[in-house]
C-alpha cells in the first residue's frame, strides 16, 4: 500500500524554470552512462555536502574559495535533478528508498550550505543562520505533511523551486566574493523574517485546503449498508 502511495503520488513543480528543465531532461537522461545508476546519483549528494563544508572552511581565509562552493551547488543540482528521472527512464527506480534518501539528503544539503556559511560569517550571524535553517526546514516539513494528507508532493511555491533556490545561493556566493561578508550579516535576519512570514502563509493555505476537504467528506451521505448486513440487523 505504501509503495502504491508513492507510485501514484503527484509530484508537482510550477517553478519558473521547470519547463526548461523538462526539455533538458528529455535530451540528457538517455545519454547518461549506464554504469551511473539512480542510487549513485542520489548518494553523490554526500560528496557535494562534504565539499561545501570544505570550501566553507577554506573560504574563511579567502572568500574566492566560494567559487568551489558554487560548483558543489551546481553538481548537487545535476545529480538531484536527474536521479529520479534516470530511474523512471530505465525502469530501475527505487521508489521507497529513493523517496526517503533523496529528501533526507536534501536536508543534509541545506545543513551543509548553512554550515559552510557559518564558517565564513562572523559569530554574530550564527543565530540568524540557525533561524534560516529552522524556517527552510519548515518548508520541507510542510511539504511532507501535505503529501501525507493529499498524496500530492509540491516542490515549488510561488513559482520558486529547488533550482531557483540553488541559483540564489550561487548569486549570494558571488556577492560574498566581491563585496565581503558585512552586508550578508545584516541581511540575514530579514531573510529569516520574510521566510517565516511566507511559511506562515503557506501553512495557513495548506490547513485551509485540508479543512475544506474534510468538511466536504463529512457532508457526503454515508454509503448504504449491504442488504445482507441490513437483514442481519
Amino acid at each position: 500500500m505504501q509503495r502504491e502511495q508513492f507510485a501514484l503520488a503527484t509530484k508537482s513543480s510550477t517553478s519558473l524554470l521547470s519547463p526548461l528543465e523538462r526539455r533538458l531532461a528529455a535530451r540528457v537522461v538517455p545519454r547518461i552512462p549506464l554504469w551511473l545508476g539512480t542510487h549513485h546519483l542520489t548518494l553523490l549528494t554526500l560528496a557535494w555536502c562534504a565539499g561545501l563544508v570544505a570550501f566553507g572552511w577554506l573560504a574563511a581565509g579567502d572568500l574566492r574559495w566560494l567559487w568551489g562552493s558554487s560548483a558543489m551547488i551546481a553538481l548537487q543540482w545535476a545529480t538531484d535533478f536527474f536521479d529520479g528521472k534516470v530511474g523512471k527512464h530505465r525502469g530501475t527506480g527505487l521508489v521507497r528508498w529513493g523517496f526517503y534518501m533523496d529528501h533526507l539528503l536534501d536536508f543534509a544539503f541545506l545543513c551543509a550550505v548553512l554550515g559552510g556559511y557559518a564558517l565564513v560569517l562572523p559569530a554574530a550571524a550564527h543565530l540568524s543562520l540557525f533561524l534560516v535553517l529552522a524556517v527552510f526546514g519548515g518548508f520541507m516539513v510542510n511539504s511532507f505533511l501535505a503529501f501525507a494528507a493529499t498524496g500530492r508532493f509540491h516542490i515549488s511555491h510561488g513559482k520558486l523551486g529547488p533550482t531557483e533556490f540553488r541559483l540564489a545561493l550561487v548569486f549570494i556566493n558571488s556577492l560574498l566574493v566581491f563585496y565581503g561578508t558585512r552586508r550578508m550579516t545584516k541581511v540575514l535576519p530579514y531573510v529569516a523574517a520574510c521566510g517565516f512570514v511566507a511559511l506562515c502563509v503557506l501553512a495557513y493555505r495548506t490547513q485551509r485546503e485540508l479543512w475544506h476537504k474534510d468538511m466536504e467528506q463529512l457532508r457526503r451521505p454515508a454509503p448504504a449498508a449491504p442488504i445482507a448486513q441490513r437483514e442481519a440487523a
